[in-house]
């Protein structure tokens, strides 16, 4: 069966379509066919090799790709679930060796496994677990309560945007960073003060929040620019593994979206939302498997609203 992935590290142009062997679904497994897989930062570190220290011990090709939507084709023996063969279904994929999300089909557990959006196509709904996921992730980290105030940095970003959307959702305060490109995207996600985008941010956010911000969430990966921006004894999540400084009591978290597999609770949550328009999915383009590389390289460029998606079928 097809895949698009690596054999060596290097720039885009090493993805390439293989052969891999088909996988079939065990006990309390399920098998998707992919249709649409989502392309993700993070699947940019593992064709270039800055996460060759965790895919050592794998031996290639190695396929990349955290976000999946098909349909239920294969139920594990003994397998207990709702989910039936034919249902359009959603799905983050933690990869390792040639169990990626970018391949024809992909076998995962079932509670690792959501039923998609009603209305939503495939390339849609697979936009939406992996990052809804680390949105999810990154407020629980925070723990804000109605009323307070959150920051995110790289607000026009997919992650930045459920960020945003969720929190409006729980009753907070948003300040957001835009571009001047990207402010009427950012304010109509819901965010309440849009601030300049910039190395400044933290001055930025100053300026509307003087006491600082209750929490913030660094989707831009700014760090020690951004986290001047928290008041004293606040909460920081980064989605990049940062540890912080451990100044001015500012609690640091890790945010790592690997933690929240196998929560098909959190993906049914996502779903509901997807369909009453409360999170909203964002398509950039779409390309064939044997242009993966040209979605890899757009994504590389920065500036990509949405995000693209590899379609092995509709």
């Amino acid at each position: 069966m097809r895949a698009v992935g690596v054999v060596e590290f290097g720039g885009p142009e090493v993805l390439r379509v293989l052969d891999v062997p088909e996988t079939h679904a065990g006990p309390g497994e399920v098998r998707v066919r992919v249709h649409a897989a989502t392309v993700n930062p993070t699947d940019l570190g593992l064709r270039n090799g800055s996460r060759a220290e965790a895919l050592r011990a794998v031996p290639p090709p190695h396929v990349p790709g955290m976000d999946a939507a098909g349909v239920i084709d294969e139920i594990g023996p003994g397998t207990e679930t709702d989910l039936r063969v034919g249902d359009a279904v959603m799905a983050m994929v933690i990869p390792q060796g040639a169990h990626g999300a970018y391949r024809e089909s992909v076998v995962l557990a079932a509670d690792a496994v959501a039923r998609a959006p009603a209305a939503a196509t495939h390339v849609e709904a697979s936009t939406l677990p992996m990052n809804g996921l680390t949105a999810r992730q990154s407020l629980d980290q925070l723990a804000l309560r109605p009323g307070q105030t959150i920051a995110v940095t790289g607000a026009a970003g997919c992650y930045g945007g459920y960020v945003v959307q969720l929190a409006k959702l729980e009753g907070l305060r948003v300040i957001a960073d835009a571009s001047p490109a990207d402010e009427a995207l950012v304010r109509g996600l819901g965010a309440d003060v849009v601030v300049p985008r910039g190395d400044d941010i933290a001055a930025q956010i100053r300026k509307v929040a003087p006491e600082g911000v209750d929490g913030l969430a660094d989707g831009a990966v700014q760090r020690e620019l951004a986290a001047g921006a928290v008041r004293d004894g606040g909460a920081f999540a980064s989605v990049r593994g940062w540890e912080g400084t451990g100044e001015r009591g500012i609690t640091f978290h890790r945010t790592a979206v690997r933690n929240y597999d196998h929560r098909r609770d959190l993906l049914e949550r996502l779903r509901e939302l997807a369909e009453a328009g409360t999170v909203t999915l964002r398509v950039a383009a779409t390309y064939p498997p044997e242009r993966a590389s040209e979605a890899h390289a757009r994504l590389e460029a920065r500036g990509t609203r949405g995000r693209c998606v590899i379609v092995f079928s509709l």
